[in-house]
């Protein structure tokens, strides 16, 4: 069983950054593909960010790409996303999740508590 831990999530002003950081227990951290979702009020939880296994490979949204970077790091469990010129229309609840790197919920079986980001404008 893998554990999420998510932390870095806060209030930030328009064209600010954040780095959120998801922590993992377990062994298969370096086996698992990663991806990072959000889910605004009212709103579907929507695809930002993904990368394989090996972390050669990363995919974004058209929404944040060039703003944002995925990234990852075995030796430590953990998975980040590095969140440049935010906007507010980034101000939602971001969840971390393990499963098969791509765009789909579906193909994550592991999911974070989420935390919450607001961009103030």
């Amino acid at each position: 069983q893998v554990q999420l831990v998510e932390s870095g999530g806060g209030l930030v002003q328009a064209g600010g950054s954040l780095r959120l950081s998801c922590a993992a227990s377990g062994r298969t951290f370096s086996r698992l593909g990663w991806g990072w979702f959000r889910q605004a009020p009212g709103k579907e939880r929507d695809f930002v960010a993904t990368i394989s296994a090996s972390g050669g490979v990363t995919y974004y949204a058209d929404s944040v790409k060039g703003r944002f970077t995925i990234s990852r790091d075995n030796a430590k469990n953990t998975v980040y996303l590095q969140m440049n010129s935010l906007k507010p229309d980034d101000t939602a609840v971001y969840y971390c999740a393990g499963g098969r790197y791509g765009s789909s919920l579906s193909g994550y079986d592991y999911w974070g508590q989420g935390t919450q980001v607001t961009v103030s404008s």
